[in-house]
């Protein structure tokens, strides 16, 4: 089975606001970037669509590190959240509704399908992938030829 790295960020001016996302792939050293952006979004929503479209730029069944500096994604397979969530009917422990509920499912679905590992990373500090996803996202909201 083969091992991709996939680091990703997300970004929002405002918040809601416009959005931008980054997934930076890599296998065997070859990179390939995805990225683009949303209308009316939110951070979260960047962050968890970063990792959504890198894993759906995988062709077949992979062990995946999905490197992230959101604290919110990482902990919610690493402290195993997604599963309670799932389990209450999408509600958190404090029976409110979980936000971005399409979007959880959609990662629930793709993870499913690999063997994925999340890894926290430190965000704005010394990780180059992280600074390079950042600054793509970035460009991403900022961009107005849409």
């Amino acid at each position: 089975m083969k091992t991709v790295d996939i680091y990703t960020d997300g970004a929002c001016s405002g918040n809601p606001g416009v959005g931008g996302y980054c997934a930076i792939l890599i296998y065997n050293k070859v990179e390939k970037i995805v990225s683009g952006r949303e209308e009316n979004t939110t951070n979260n929503r960047m962050e968890l669509l970063a990792v959504i479209k890198g894993l759906e730029a995988l062709k077949e069944r992979c062990k995946v590190n999905i490197y992230s500096d959101s604290q919110y994604v990482v902990d919610a397979f690493n402290q195993n959240w997604i599963s309670a969530w799932g389990a209450s009917g999408w509600k958190t422990a404090g029976k409110k509704p979980v936000k971005n509920p399409d979007l959880w499912q959609k990662l629930l679905e793709l993870t499913a399908m690999h063997n994925v590992t999340f890894i926290k990373v430190k965000g704005h500090a010394d990780n180059e992938y992280n600074n390079r996803c950042d600054k793509i996202a970035v460009e991403e909201y900022k961009k107005t030829d849409i």
